[in-house]
């Protein structure tokens, strides 16, 4: 091989489309430490998911101050997770040595082992702190689209994650990619072992970008039909489906897949999971028509409805009632409606109260009339005298009317 025609390490270039990058992995130093970019893309995915997971919390009927601290383990664990499953899955490299085991800033993390470490830990932190898991996993399903989505250009920067060689447009060559082929071929290597037939001097399938772009797709899908699910859960077994289907397919290009044995582990799995996926959906979806009151959202349910009322009223530093007067109108889910549990407190102190109103009301109602009667040079020392007097005279009047009428009917009667 004559590597003079071999690319820069840095060099990145997409023969057929014209386009030619030049990238260093290394973002810049700081005290003498390296800042990958691989790394700073993954953050960036990462706070992008965040942005646009916590407002819409409320949505799938979650408090965002507890569900935060599941995300926030989810995230932890879902590092932990990915590199412990890569590690795993390449054993005889990393085996007893700590430092290569925990140094990620060059890559070296599985999906997979991201999904799993991160579902385990963000469980036992949302029975802790009562989150619902099914519109947990909902909502955590758009953020993981759109991190995927985004973190997938840093196997770009690294030029790793790629694919076998192609003749298509989309096709990439770089100088690590060119390096890294070149060395796998050899007898011995990675790709040789596994039987592939790799051509350095060709393009190969980008297949970062496969996945980005399915994934963000994935995201615009599934944000969309969020809004109109049928039961909790339905937004993640869906991106199961999507996910899953897509890592099949993108899983067998690729030329780096963690083996056990013969067997690519991410693409079996990918089988797996959309296969169990698709099954439950069935499920689901045959459950729901025959009972639909069985599979009522969370977020329309009297415990989501209590916690988050009773977030806001800390936050809001008020009372039940001043927070019921002051936040009903800006209420999304009409979460401080609670006039039925009023009528009841009311009625239980004043036994008298009738459905529009109550004694008290009737009797400043005759107050008001009589004072209107009164007259109006009066003081208003002499007020409440005039009044009674008034209404004396007048129930006086009314009585003498009152047997007048009796007397001429009874003389009626005797003529007749």
């Amino acid at each position: 091989m004559n590597t003079e025609t071999l690319l820069e390490p840095n060099e990145i270039q997409f023969p057929e489309l014209g386009w030619k990058f030049s990238i260093d992995p290394t973002a810049f130093t700081v005290f003498g430490f390296q800042i990958q970019w691989y790394g700073i893309i993954i953050t960036l995915g990462l706070i992008l998911a965040l942005i646009y997971v916590l407002p819409r919390m409320k949505r799938f009927g979650l408090d965002s101050d507890r569900a935060i601290d599941v995300i926030i383990g989810g995230v932890l664990g879902g590092i932990v997770g990915a590199r412990v499953y890569y590690v795993l899955m390449k054993w005889d490299e990393y085996k007893w040595d700590w430092k290569a085991i925990i140094n990620t800033r060059n890559g070296g993390l599985a999906i997979y082992g991201g999904i799993i470490g991160a579902f385990i830990v963000g469980y036992i932190i949302a029975r802790i702190r009562k989150v619902r898991a099914l519109p947990m996993l909902d909502i955590t399903a758009l953020g993981l689209l759109i991190g995927q989505g985004i973190g997938r250009w840093g196997n770009f920067v690294n030029q790793e994650a790629f694919g076998t060689n192609t003749d298509s447009f989309l096709g990439m060559t770089g100088g690590t990619i060119q390096r890294t082929i070149s060395g796998s071929m050899q007898m011995g290597g990675d790709m040789y072992e596994k039987g592939l037939n790799m051509l350095w001097e060709k393009p190969v399938h980008p297949c970062f970008l496969y996945e980005s772009a399915w994934c963000l797709l994935g995201f615009v899908i599934l944000s969309f039909w969020s809004k109109r699910r049928k039961y909790d859960g339905q937004i993640f077994l869906m991106y199961l489906a999507w996910y899953g289907a897509e890592r099949f397919v993108v899983e067998g290009l690729r030329t780096d897949s963690l083996m056990l044995g013969n067997m690519r582990v991410s693409q079996a799995l990918s089988a797996v999971i959309f296969i169990v996926s698709m099954l439950l959906q069935i499920i689901f979806f045959a459950k729901r028509k025959r009972d639909p009151e069985s599979m009522e959202l969370y977020v329309n349910t009297e415990e989501s409805h209590h916690l988050i009322e009773e977030t806001r009223r800390k936050h809001m530093g008020l009372s039940h009632e001043d927070a019921k007067i002051d936040g009903i109108d800006d209420d999304e889910l009409d979460i401080l409606n609670d006039d039925d549990d009023d009528f009841d407190e009311d009625e239980s102190e004043d036994g008298s109260r009738i459905l529009g109103g109550d004694d008290s009301d009737d009797d400043d109602d005759d107050e008001d009339e009589d004072e209107e009667d009164s007259p109006a040079e009066d003081d208003d020392e002499g007020a409440p005298e005039a009044a009674e007097s008034d209404g004396t005279a007048a129930d006086s009047e009314a009585e003498d009317k009152a047997d007048t009428a009796d007397e001429k009917s009874d003389d009626n009667k005797e003529d007749k």
